[in-house]
């Protein structure tokens, strides 16, 4: 299947993925995009999402208030992915009835959503959904600027490790990118982002630093959403989306996505989603238009002709 067909078919889709799509893979304009960006809080998945928060704040519960967390920072990840305008009065409404009463459980201190709490991969994603949503946190891109570790990295098991972790890591440079974004710019968090990238292309995005070796061979195998979970894709989405050029430290992982696109010019999802309380999403081995989109647009950057997409 030629590109043309991917991108007809990729804008056959959700307007989550339609909006994405005419921005990043052709060349509409900025009217036209803008447009399809403001049908993502009122039709199909976006919508779906939206109308899952309850009067609390929160969005979804099992019955066991513990695990409330944990359907607030799922879904708020999957939301920022859509990619909705942060500015849409739907939106804004309820990004502020989270902001505004949504804490964390009791054993994290009971902080504003946020805020965040104590993990690094799970403040990364936090200040992402921030960032990205319209409610940016001052307070919490702080944090994690102080506790990058001595090679650029963070880990969830800092300080009692001093070495940081890819999944880690991902996170939180999303989440710095984000909060850029929203503020207009910061230095202390743009310099802190940047040695975080360059922890994961000292590694060329998949091997250990000191043996060469292949950290986890799930890194090779792309789905969504991913939440903390770390793969190649996801990690090259995140260099495009920060305007890294083309290096040849990406050549490997590059190399990958291209291996497992399919005769018909998609990709599928490989992995099971984490704790997803939402049944909208494509199904493992399915194919997947959320990650056709990011294939190929972080294919289309780093590549520059479309034509060397196929291999």
């Amino acid at each position: 299947m030629s590109d043309d067909a991917t991108i007809a078919w990729l804008l056959e889709g959700d307007p989550a993925i339609r909006w994405q799509t005419l921005r990043d893979l052709t060349d509409a304009g900025d009217d036209e995009v803008a447009a399809e960006r403001a049908r993502v809080a009122r039709e199909g998945w976006g919508a779906e999402v939206l109308a899952r928060q309850l009067p609390s704040g929160d969005w979804g519960t099992d019955g066991n208030v513990d695990n409330t967390w944990r359907f607030d920072l799922t879904t708020l990840e999957i939301l920022r992915v859509l990619g909705p305008d942060p500015s849409d009065p739907e939106v804004r409404r309820r990004i502020d009835l989270t902001r505004e009463r949504v804490h964390w459980p009791e054993w994290f201190g009971s902080p504003l959503y946020f805020d965040g709490e104590e993990e690094a991969c799970i403040n990364g994603q936090t200040l992402a959904q921030g960032g990205a949503l319209g409610a940016p946190s001052h307070v919490l891109a702080r944090r994690l600027i102080g506790e990058q570790l001595e090679d650029g990295g963070w880990n969830c098991d800092a300080p009692q490790s001093t070495r940081g972790s890819f999944h880690s890591t991902l996170c939180v440079i999303e989440g710095l990118l984000a909060y850029e974004q929203s503020v207009g710019g910061s230095p202390e968090a743009a310099a802190a982002r940047e040695r975080g990238e360059q922890y994961l292309l000292e590694r060329s995005l998949l091997r250990r630093r000191s043996t060469g070796e292949l950290v986890d061979e799930r890194f090779l195998h792309f789905g969504w959403p991913n939440r903390w979970r770390y793969d190649a894709l996801r990690a090259l989405d995140h260099l495009r989306a920060a305007g890294h050029p083309a290096d040849p430290r990406l050549d490997e992982a590059l190399a990958a996505v291209r291996a497992r696109r399919g005769a018909d010019g998609r990709w599928i999802t490989e992995t099971a989603p984490l704790d997803v309380p939402i049944a909208l999403l494509e199904a493992p081995g399915a194919e997947s238009r959320m990650t056709t989109l990011r294939a190929l647009r972080v294919l289309r950057h780093f590549d520059g002709d479309p034509a060397a997409m196929r291999e």
